[in-house]
């Protein structure tokens, strides 16, 4: 039985006559790391906004912990760990000061041993102003200032922007930590490596409407498969160009095809020229991503 901690319903935002997102119905249930995703300009940050209550709905609703976002936004904001994908940092207040701050605005006490592991694990010094930062410490401190109390919902719009690559990797950590806790985690991202990595369950937004939502796994194995088929005889060009369908490259008497639909049609057309092998490649959420925006990573389209 799922336990939902977020949920939107019909959520639609304008901003003016320009679209921010359309309908989106979105769960989030707790305990799972939910993956939120699109290219810039799709609403990711939108509905994050509307979430946290900066910017109100044109139409529809969102809740946390059973609570209207609108309505109950205090309340629910001290119990969230919030990473917005713009800081807006005092230029004279030192890290230490901001973060006391912080912490004071939030439901649960902040452990100082853990807050000290945090500054740590990620490198950082708070004992510097914010001005003296660079864009990769600025990014740590709101990363900290988003775990430090250990919320019971985290709301992350690309968390490890600027970030290098092991501070990266410590990140995801830190999102595999908070489920290991029971805690629940929604986050917007680019890398789709990361979030492959540490997700329960993904949600595509495109043009501001939510329009897959599946655990990562199904995706992963369901979307299309990725076949290599070793033949005895050379079939001719564009044997394989059906509805379905893409053939990516040629290696002797390998075809390497990718397969929505139609699997045995391309069984069918192969079986005259002697199937030697076939072969089945595992595929990535990159991959299935850009299948959603009709980009094919080696330049060409799926039919979709």
């Amino acid at each position: 039985m799922t336990n939902p901690i977020l949920q939107t319903r019909d959520l639609t935002v304008y901003y003016g006559k320009h679209r921010g997102v359309l309908g989106v119905n979105l769960t989030v249930n707790k305990g799972e790391v939910f993956g939120f995703l699109g290219p810039n300009g799709a609403g990711k940050t939108t509905t994050q906004r509307v979430l946290m209550d900066i910017i109100r709905p044109t139409q529809g609703s969102a809740f946390i912990f059973g609570m209207d976002c609108q309505k109950e936004g205090v309340t629910i904001r001290k119990r969230i760990g919030y990473l917005p994908g713009e800081l807006n940092l005092y230029p004279n207040m030192k890290g230490r000061s901001f973060l006391d701050m912080m912490a004071s605005m939030q439901e649960n006490k902040v452990d100082s041993a853990y807050l000290n592991q945090l500054f740590e694990r990620l490198d950082f010094n708070p004992n510097r102003r914010m001005k003296e930062y660079s864009r990769g410490n600025k990014q740590k401190i709101g990363i900290i200032t988003a775990f430090m109390g250990k919320p019971d919902l985290l709301i992350l719009d690309e968390p490890t922007s600027g970030l290098d690559p092991l501070v990266q990797q410590t990140v995801m950590e830190l999102v595999r930590e908070t489920k290991e806790d029971g805690r629940t985690v929604f986050f917007s991202s680019h890398i789709l490596p990361e979030v492959q990595a540490v997700c329960d369950r993904v949600g595509i937004i495109r043009e501001g409407s939510l329009i897959k939502t599946d655990h990562v796994e199904t995706l992963t194995h369901q979307q299309f498969k990725r076949l290599h088929i070793t033949l005895k005889q050379i079939p001719p060009d564009n044997i394989f160009a059906i509805d379905g369908v893409t053939e990516t490259g040629r290696e002797g008497l390998k075809i390497k095809l990718e397969i929505q639909r139609n699997l045995d049609k391309v069984m069918e057309l192969a079986l005259p020229f002697g199937i030697e092998d076939i072969e089945s490649k595992p595929v990535s959420l990159e991959e299935i991503f850009l299948t959603f925006y009709d980009r094919h990573p080696n330049g060409g389209n799926h039919h979709a």
